[in-house]
């Protein structure tokens, strides 16, 4: 029955090649993508330990593998919409006993590129210890168990919080919460990077050797953990520690069992009980927005689009990451010594706020049908999707550069970096309103995570976005030009000139690409609807 379940899943996988040629491209992608990241992961691990220091590879291998279950744990609780080829709901009527189910599962989980890249590598940096054939032998048990410990815990957690996994509410504040820890990752182990060199220096003068000890510490403490107890194995057979193998054997031992144990109560349960809705709707809460604004097709247009920024994650993500951008330009100051990208961060924010409305119409997928059957005119259209846009942009441009000038200590750069700030708002804005009646790409659907890409997608978004970048680069230079004349002459009028002309300048390209974009709106509004329509 393994095998069969083995055998579905090579057959499904192989189906997807014959589903679309742009779905097989991008399977082959990422195919050649892992094995090179294999390659390379691998090459330096068995490096270290043939040619190199064994202990660094024993490191390597422990606090790697320790990465790599946290990753097979934690990122299928933010990856909602998964692979569920093998959904287990599919084999309730087939009467499978409970535990082959389980097995057939878990060895059909690992039939992907993350499971087969996972297996690879675990395989492979066993080969450090090759040189040694009783610790390579007590490696590859390690291994095998560490890649059990993968699956068996991201299963039985999934399947734990499916009934959570379901709601819609969690998805979306996941999903956000995962834009925030993508944004925040690299800054996060710069500052990890600067602090442990510090460290390093003050303890030592900077000896190299100096870090070996602190990964020491820590691979000491992660082997002893469910995460690196299967793969510190190895190198606690290669120190000759054979209580400290026997008991991170235990660990790894237990862990696996407990991962199986508890994904078999969960399955049984949801096999019997499958998460559904409590069939009670939501509670009415009158029109919201929509009634507290003049009855216009102007106004409604905005009222929708507010309540798209505030309720819909794909738009609501991008808030999210807007005030964690001076807090990653600052850590990036402190690392370089230049405070330059600090500064800048009001207008890019700027730039990227009006930019972010590129694309309205494609968000709206079929719900632009809305739009077509109301008979809403071009100027609505496009007036509707900007004003929300211009009534909380300059308030978020302007606190990020009173943020930024005051972590730098250059108050004197406030008026000309808030003309820059305006001015890139005003004309980006100007910009989206004309480009997204007529270039318009697929997106990730309502409902949908942010961070899902549409097949096909990648090349409409490069250039649909390059070409909005580029106009909007070259309609920006009156204002680049006032702005960076007062940052260099300096003075209260240079930087009030830098503001008006920023604010007067943007308004008026505004005002025209609106126009323009309403045009365009008008002669394209059947062409529009059925893009969006065909949008996989």
């Amino acid at each position: 029955m393994v095998a069969r379940f083995l055998t579905l899943k090579l057959t499904l996988m192989g189906n997807t090649f014959r589903r679309s040629v742009w779905q097989t491209i991008g399977m082959i992608v990422a195919a050649v993508y892992a094995l090179g990241v294999v390659g390379v992961i691998v090459g330096l691990v068995v490096f270290l330990g043939v040619a190199g220091n064994p202990a660094w590879a024993g490191l390597a291998i422990t606090l790697g593998g320790a990465l790599l279950v946290v990753g097979w744990w934690i990122i299928p609780i933010f990856a909602f919409g998964v692979d569920a080829t093998l959904d287990p709901h599919r084999f309730t009527t087939f009467a499978i006993p409970r535990r082959t189910l389980v097995a057939g599962l878990a060895v059909a989980g690992l039939v992907s590129v993350p499971g087969i890249a996972t297996v690879l590598i675990a395989l492979g940096s066993s080969a450090a210890w090759v040189l040694e054939p009783g610790v390579l032998l007590i490696a590859l048990v390690g291994a095998l168990l560490g890649v059990a410990t993968c699956v068996l815990g991201s299963r039985a957690i999934t399947t734990v919080l499916a009934p959570v996994l379901e709601s819609r509410r969690y998805r979306e504040l996941v999903t956000i919460v995962a834009l925030v820890l993508i944004v925040l990752i690299g800054p996060l182990i710069s500052w990890l990077a600067n602090g442990a060199e510090a460290s390093v220096e003050g303890k030592s003068g900077g000896t190299e050797t100096a870090v070996l000890p602190l990964f020491e510490q820590a691979a000491g403490f992660v082997g002893w953990t469910p995460f690196g107890a299967a793969w510190s194995l190895g190198s606690t057979a290669h120190d000759g520690d054979w209580a400290g193998l026997a008991g991170r054997l235990a660990v790894a031992l237990a862990t696996i069992a407990l991962a199986w144990l508890v994904w078999d109560r969960a399955l049984a349960r949801a096999l019997v009980s499958p998460p559904v809705g409590d069939g009670s709707g939501g509670k009415a809460k009158g029109l919201g927005a929509f009634g507290r604004v003049p009855f216009s097709p102007t106004w409604a247009v905005a009222a929708r689009t507010a309540t798209y920024w505030l309720r819909d994650p794909r738009y609501s993500g991008s808030i999210a990451i807007v005030p964690l951008l001076p807090v990653i330009m600052y850590f990036t100051a402190q690392s370089t010594g230049s405070y330059f990208m600090l500064l800048a961060t009001g207008p890019f924010v700027a730039w990227m706020l009006g930019f972010s409305i590129s694309n309205d119409i494609g968000y709206d997928n079929t719900a632009f049908a809305l739009h077509v059957a109301a008979g809403v005119d071009g100027r609505a259209d496009r007036w509707g999707r900007a004003i929300p846009m211009l009534v909380v942009g300059p308030l978020v441009s302007a606190a990020t550069v009173l943020v930024s000038v005051w972590a730098a200590d250059s108050w004197h750069l406030t008026l000309p970096l808030l003309g820059l700030a305006f001015g890139a708002l005003l004309v980006s804005t100007a910009v989206s309103s004309a480009v997204s009646a007529r270039l318009v790409y697929p997106v990730a659907k309502p409902g949908e995570s942010p961070l899902k890409s549409p097949q096909g997608a990648a090349l409409a978004t490069i250039v649909a976005q390059g070409l909005g970048f580029a106009i909007t680069a070259a309609l920006s230079l009156p204002v680049f030009a006032v702005g960076i004349a007062a940052l260099l002459i300096g003075g209260v009028l240079w930087g009030a000139a830098a503001i008006v002309v920023g604010v007067a300048y943007g308004a008026l390209i505004l005002v025209l690409a609106v126009r323009f974009g309403a045009r365009v709106y008008n002669k394209r509004l059947p062409e529009l609807l059925q893009q969006v329509q065909s949008f996989p």
